[in-house]
């Protein structure tokens, strides 16, 4: 192979190299989206601009990075299906738009796009910088940084990033070795060891503290603020749907038949309750809640058949939802909306998770410490509330039993009557616990919550439905009449407890089509907790808020990316200043006299700066740098000696070539400024 062949190939591996970097760095971002559409995103980025390099690589600058930019907009083409005139703003924008959505993103072409710019920014500077420039790896650090971020981006999702740190890994090792100018047999072995340090880093990865708790970017993001859903909220739909009872709303095919949870609302102003949700986009995660103990799962696929509004009935926790094209959760209650209303034949797939806690959970459970949660409006009924909170609740030592007693009593002191008058404002509250004893699930749901606020047990009202009627094959037709709220109360590790405090039609026994396992046993517990009992309650503990700021022992970004940074740039620097003289360590301690000769030669080249070396004999190394110094020739003769006789090397000889080498190494710092050497270090020249 000529010496212009073996540079020719050496190039266009060296850009190879790049694209599989460039790609393997944008397939970090596998944590962050779900399904194929990363493939679409990330492949042309990474092979377009290395296609460019390669044919303009002996044209100006300037030309390259036009075609790069044409080339990087036709390539946004596929990726939204057609020219997108909002491309520049997606771009901008798609950082925040990860950090404020849970993982995995949905595929859109506004976030994928973020990701199809790196790797292209990757892939440009890494071809260009191996393409005009001798540097060895600096054509590996632009991925190197997208990998970074796609860390950083996919922190807590599903999956690891090892192996894809591992490919890089390998991946650096042989742009190294073909920089260097190394033949094919050099990557044979030279792989294989990166390989093997990859597998190593793979086993110690996971071991390393910062593995445990790795910093999200996510805890720092600012989330939307709480925003009204519906122009109507659910609560106040309960009475006008029970007025009209056979109106079709949905259907759920389901394991068993459960209570459908469509909207949380937690904040209370005297007036109405309101959610205040935080709701972020998912691509079908829901995070988990509280609760790591037993649970079943329970899948249900639902149908759109005349619900209004957006928000999306589900039982008890979701997990993962599949089949809602603009999907929001709100992680802290795990309550589901659609973007866009759906219409009529809409369809999606949940899979929940039922908690099942013990008895003994149950009574060990200690409600948390929110003072939203337990926040009781400004009027004089909250002295009514107080008051028959406390006759209800007497003689309980648990709150768990305070909870359930107070359940029982709103159902044994009260009646369910459709027919009741709507409203939930404190007033109207106060006439049904005074007065008439006579309402819906609004009311009773309503009163129970603010009840056991003044009881300090946080509280919220759940609006939902029951069932439905049970259908062949496991579906159930959900009714306007199936309407149902019921209250929720927050514990310690056990998390958000259904209560059901409205009675059945006939009394205190609920005798509707389908009643729900839950409702049955929150009846059975009922029974079970006002029998009065010895366990004493656990004293309440504050649960965090997850701000993430310096106070609560975590340290901000701000602070972080910079030491972070320093770190990398001191041991980078200390590499640059350590590898030089451990090489000419290593080459003047040579085992063989002959060896240490070449060594020395081997040195003087590289401080001549002759990266071709190799390719040139040593006639013709004198005749490019003779006169530098008068011992380069007496250098080269005894190199050519040992070339071809190194066993009559001696070791006089090999000192005196050392002595040759290190005159010729003066002579060439004396000749080159200090900025220059400074470079040359620093880029491992």
């Amino acid at each position: 192979m000529t010496p212009a062949t073996a540079r020719t190939w050496h190039r266009l591996a060296g850009l190879a190299l790049v694209v599989a970097l460039a790609g393997t760095a944008g397939w970090g971002f596998h944590r962050v989206f779900a399904g194929t559409g990363l493939i679409l995103a990330i492949v042309p980025a990474a092979v377009a601009p290395a296609l460019v390099a390669a044919l303009t690589r002996s044209r100006p600058l300037w030309l390259a990075l036009l075609l790069d930019v044409v080339l990087w907009f036709a390539g946004t083409i596929p990726l939204y299906g057609g020219p997108a005139p909002g491309v520049f703003a997606d771009v901008a924008n798609a950082w925040q738009g990860l950090l404020t959505t849970l993982l995995p993103a949905p595929p859109e072409p506004r976030l994928l796009v973020l990701a199809h710019t790196l790797v292209w920014a990757a892939a440009v500077v890494g071809a260009e910088v191996l393409n005009r420039t001798r540097t060895r790896l600096a054509a590996a650090l632009p991925a190197l940084v997208v990998y970074g971020v796609a860390l950083l981006l996919g922190v807590d999702g599903e999956g690891s990033n090892l192996p894809v740190a591992g490919a890089l890994l390998v991946l650096v090792v042989a742009l190294a070795l073909v920089r260097e100018g190394r033949p094919a047999l050099w990557l044979l072995a030279g792989v294989p060891a990166g390989a093997a340090l990859a597998a190593l880093a793979l086993v110690a990865g996971p071991l390393l503290p910062i593995a445990a708790e790795p910093y999200n970017p996510r805890e720092n993001a600012e989330l939307p603020p709480p925003r009204r859903v519906d122009s109507v909220s659910p609560l106040d739909r309960v009475s006008a749907w029970l007025q009209m009872p056979d109106r079709d709303l949905f259907t759920v095919k389901a394991d068993k038949p459960l209570n459908w949870r469509l909207a949380v609302l937690d904040r209370y102003d005297g007036v109405r309750w309101t959610s205040a949700a935080r709701f972020q986009p998912t691509g079908g995660r829901v995070p988990e809640g509280e609760w790591d103990g037993p649970a079943e799962t329970v899948r249900q696929s639902v149908t759109f058949s005349g619900l209004p509004g957006t928000w999306l009935p589900a039982a008890e926790r979701p997990v993962e939802v599949t089949g809602v094209r603009g999907l929001a959760v709100d992680p802290g209650s795990g309550a589901l909306i659609a973007e866009v209303k759906p219409g009529k034949g809409f369809a999606y797939q949940v899979t929940s998770r039922v908690a099942k806690p013990s008895k003994q959970d149950l009574l060990d459970a200690a409600p948390v410490a929110d003072a939203s949660l337990t926040a009781f409006p400004a009027g004089p009924q909250r002295k009514l509330f107080t008051e028959l909170a406390q006759e209800a609740t007497k003689g309980a030592d648990a709150p768990i039993k305070q909870a359930y007693r107070l359940q029982s009593y709103l159902r044994a002191n009260a009646g369910y009557d459709v027919k009741a008058p709507p409203g939930h404002s404190l007033k109207g509250l106060e006439f049904f616990l005074e007065t008439t004893h006579r309402g819906t699930s609004e009311q009773f749901a309503s009163a129970f919550a603010l009840m056991a606020r003044t009881l300090g047990l946080p509280s919220r009202v759940v609006v939902g439905f029951r069932p439905g009627e049970a259908g062949p094959d496991g579906v159930y037709h959900v009714k306007s009449g199936h309407v149902m709220a019921w209250a929720e109360i927050k514990f310690d590790k056990l998390g958000w407890r259904p209560f059901y405090p409205t009675p059945g039609r006939s009394g205190s026994k609920d005798d509707h089509d389908v009643v729900s396992s839950a409702i049955q046993e929150s009846e059975k517990l009922a029974g079970e907790f006002t029998q009065g009992g010895t366990s004493k309650p656990k004293q309440s503990r504050p649960t965090r808020t997850g701000t993430g700021d310096a106070s609560e022992g975590g340290l901000p970004l701000w602070l972080i990316a910079p030491a972070v940074l320093a770190v990398l740039l001191v041991a980078y620097l200390g590499v640059a200043a350590a590898r030089p003289w451990w090489r000419r360590r290593a080459r003047r301690n040579a085992p063989a006299p002959g060896q240490r000769v070449l060594g020395a030669w081997r040195q003087t080249c590289d401080d001549l700066g002759l990266r071709d070396a190799r390719t040139l004999t040593a006639e013709e190394v004198v005749a490019r740098s003779g006169a530098v110094s008068p011992d380069l020739r007496p250098l080269a003769d005894i190199t050519n000696f040992a070339r071809y006789a190194p066993e009559d090397v001696g070791s006089a000889a090999a000192d005196e070539a050392w002595r040759r080498s290190d005159a010729v190494r003066l002579a060439v710092r004396a000749r080159t400024p200090l900025t220059a050497r400074l470079r040359d270090r620093i880029l491992l020249r």
